[in-house]
């Protein structure tokens, strides 16, 4: 049996393999690993709501409405975002969306385009 290594983030030594890569299951990184235990992409992987891997500058579709904190607009059903950026957070998309501004959301609430 084949000794997984730790989170290289969290230092978590419960990781399990699903595919080709290692996830923790603590603080949900994801990264890959060669034959000599190098760490080959420490990339922030994020999925949308179908489970499609979304990348910087993508375009998305928002499938729920989306009340804005602490204001009264809304974003609706169907609005597409474009030129979204992947961060590390709960909110792990940062994007500009027309008449509203600069927000942060969430992965599973939209879709790729």
């Amino acid at each position: 049996m084949s000794v997984l290594p730790n989170c290289p983030k969290c230092d978590s030594a419960y990781t399990y393999e699903d595919g080709v890569m290692y996830v923790c299951p603590e603080c949900a990184h994801e990264w890959s690993v060669n034959h000599d235990n190098d760490i080959v992409n420490e990339s922030l992987v994020v999925k949308d709501f179908n489970g499609n891997t979304l990348n910087d500058g993508d375009t998305v579709s928002v499938i729920k409405d989306l009340k804005v904190k602490g204001s009264s607009s809304v974003v609706k059903v169907g609005t597409k975002v474009k030129n979204i950026r992947l961060i590390e957070s709960d909110h792990n998309i940062g994007c500009k969306i027309d008449g509203i501004g600069a927000m942060k959301l969430k992965s599973e609430f939209v879709k790729k385009v």
